[in-house]
Parts: structure tokens; C-alpha cells; sequence
């Protein structure tokens, strides 16, 4: 998150600045002094539970929504009370929003009709466009004879002729099963190295976020919690929120004190060497000791890790590839991601272990990474 700015001149570097944004509803704040840089040529992801303020943001920067506070510039010009048409940006929506009268064809040429595009110019976007996204056979049907992710690549076929800076995705895959948003999340991330444009996309799916984003900006209560790459948020959570809101399943937290160069739980202790500290060491405090289930080995890999200790599991569920187990560690409930082929049961005592230095410590008090 970048620091606020009084000086209004902007960069070229960047394609979409956000300064000191503010919006309310009534005595409502949704979002609250948000400051935000995206790349020119970046795959922002805006992540977070619902209410969070993503989707609210989303339509700010697109002019959906009058701001209280702050200003939105893109590439340099500021946008904060243009109309949307204006400002240079192409919106997907959760609902595709495509006219069900009209033909592909008619959806994607609409609106470059009523900007009073030249015809051969239209045909060479539309064409483009169809191209790209593999659906020039269905240009003569109508919304209505196609599956959920023809539809989907239609609304974004339409934001795509309007030759635009910037996309924005409102969450476009939430309609979809499963398979179909793992083979669209695919294509997006193509659609993006092919076009090269900045794209701010909203989810509240995290495999979505980790997969699609260059950077992620995890949201709560209107504001960014943390803003850096997939590993940076995965590896390095700055706070007890984004560690928990991270993974699924999501990092076991067990609480202990430190002293002499350890945490020191109910029944184990665990030396921290290796560990990169964010901030001062809690000496004789009370901290929270976050380990990932998949950071936490069992059977043949447990000679590679410095800390071993054991679990009582209490429940197996085999997923496959992996094998989930919830079971008790230091008196504490944890998760443990084990291998498919891991051949454990309810009641059993198994030794496991882990690094240190793939933990997070967090301050009780002020949930910060420490």
C-alpha cells in the first residue's frame, strides 16, 4: 500500500492510482483513506469475505459510484467524477449482462455502434476479439443457445472491442461449476499475457486470487490489509487476518511465550532459529505461533525438519491426492495435509514435526507479524 500523496502529478508508470479514497452511506464507511498503485500492465486481484469493500471499489474506479473522499486517476488523468464512458475502462460482470434479442455479433458491436465506431473498424475488433477467445462459431447465436462460459466469454469479448486501459472483473467466474472456472481461469490468465493490459479482478475465491494475481490486495472493513504477490501473502502474512483468511485449509495458530530463543507451548517447546523476524522479539511475551497443514510433515520427511513432536488424530478426510486430518498438537486443534496415500485413522498417535522457519509469529495484542 502506498503512503498518501499531496501532489496531484501522476506517473506513466502507473496505469490506476487510488488517493485517499473515501466513500459512506449515510453514516456508513465502506471505504476508508484506501491508497492503491496498479502497474501498468498488471493482474490486480482484489480479494476479501463479502462486505469487505472490494466489489464497492471496483465500482468506484469504474465511475458506478460517486466517491465522499480522494481522488482515482488512470494512466495520469483524473477520472474521480468522469463518466464511466470516459474513463477508459471495460467491466465484466458476475452476470454477463448480455441483451438476450440480440446476436453475439449485436452484443459486441452495441456499444461501438452508439460510440459511432466505423463499421470496417468494428468488424476488425470484433473479429479480434472472437479470435482471441475462440468464439467466432457462435457469433450468429444468441445468449440464449449457450453454455455459461460461452456467455461469459462474450461479456468479456465485449469489454475487449472497446480497446480499452483497463479491465474490470466483478467476479465473472462465480456463476460457473467448478470445472468450467478452473478451465476459464486459464484462459484469463492467457487473455493477459496475450493483451498485456491492466486487469483489477474481484473474488472472494482465493484460488482464484493466488492463480490469476501478479499482486493481491486482501481486503477488510474497507480497507487493504496487506498488498504484495501470491507467495509474499502466502509466505509472509503481515497479520493474524490474512494468515487465517490464506490457505485451506486455512494456518493452525497455537498460542505459547517466548524466551531464550523459543516458543514454549503447553507441552512442546519450539526453538525459532531461521525464522525472519518482521519486528522485535517478544521476550517473555505471549505470542500466536502460526504453522501451515502442509508445512507440517509426517513419515519418511520427518528427519529434514529440526521440530518434532506428535498428534492424536480425531478425524480423516481422504481427498484424493491429499489426505486431511484433523487431529490435537499441543493441546490445540490443528490441520494436517498429508499425502493420498497416508494410511492413518481416527485414535491413532503419529509422529510429526516441522520448520520454524516456514512459521509466522503474530502479537496477540496488535494480530501483527512479529
Amino acid at each position: 500500500m502506498t503512503d498518501t500523496m499531496t501532489n496531484p502529478r501522476q506517473t506513466t508508470e502507473h496505469s490506476v492510482e487510488i488517493r485517499n479514497l473515501d466513500l459512506s452511506f449515510g453514516a456508513v464507511k465502506v471505504l476508508r483513506d484506501l491508497n492503491l498503485d496498479i502497474r501498468d500492465g498488471e493482474f490486480l486481484v482484489l480479494l476479501g469475505s463479502s462486505g469487505c469493500g472490494k466489489s464497492t471499489l471496483l465500482n468506484c474506479i469504474a465511475g458506478l459510484l460517486e466517491v465522499t473522499d480522494g481522488q482515482i486517476f488512470i494512466k495520469g488523468k483524473n477520472v474521480t467524477w468522469a463518466e464511466p464512458s470516459a474513463r477508459g475502462i471495460g467491466m465484466v460482470f458476475q452476470s454477463y449482462a448480455l441483451y438476450p434479442q440480440m446476436t453475439v455479433e449485436g452484443n459486441l458491436s452495441f456499444g461501438l455502434k452508439n460510440a459511432r465506431v466505423p463499421r470496417d473498424e468494428i468488424k476488425s475488433r470484433i473479429k479480434r476479439a472472437a479470435d482471441i477467445l475462440q468464439i467466432e462459431p457462435l457469433l450468429k447465436r444468441k445468449p440464449g443457445a449457450l453454455s455459461g462460459g460461452q456467455r461469459q466469454r462474450v461479456a468479456i469479448g465485449r469489454a475487449m472491442v472497446r480497446d480499452v486501459d483497463v479491465f474490470l472483473f466483478d467476479e465473472p467466474l462465480s456463476n460457473l461449476d467448478a470445472k468450467l472456472r478452473a478451465d476459464l481461469r486459464v484462459e484469463l490468465k492467457r487473455l493477459h499475457e496475450r493483451l498485456d493490459n491492466t486487469m483489477i479482478y474481484v473474488t472472494h475465491d482465493q484460488i482464484e486470487a493466488m492463480t490469476l494475481a501478479d499482486r493481491i490486495a486482501i481486503m477488510k472493513g474497507g480497507a487493504i490489509m496487506q498488498l504484495g504477490t501470491p507467495a509474499e501473502i502466502y509466505n509472509r502474512p503481515q497479520n493474524l487476518y490474512v494468515a487465517d483468511f490464506i490457505g485451506s485449509p486455512s494456518m493452525n495458530f497455537l498460542r505459547g511465550t517466548y524466551r531464550d530463543g523459543a516458543v514454549h507451548g503447553a507441552d512442546m517447546m519450539v526453538p525459532m532459529d531461521g525464522y525472519a523476524w518482521a519486528g522485535d522479539w517478544p521476550e517473555g511475551r505471549e505470542v500466536i505461533f502460526g504453522i501451515r497443514p502442509e508445512h507440517i510433515v509426517t513419515g519418511d520427511r520427518l528427519p529434514s525438519v529440526p521440530v518434532k513432536t506428535e498428534a492424536r488424530i480425531d478425524l480423516v478426510e481422504p481427498m484424493g491426492s491429499d489426505t486431511l486430518v484433523y487431529a490435537q498438537m499441543d493441546g490445540r486443534d490443528v490441520n494436517i495435509r498429508m499425502e493420498g496415500t497416508a494410511e492413518v485413522r481416527p485414535g491413532d498417535t503419529v509422529p510429526v514435526g516441522f520448520n520454524p522457519a516456514r512459521a509466522s509469529l503474530f502479537d496477540p495484542e496488535t494480530e501483527k507479524r512479529l
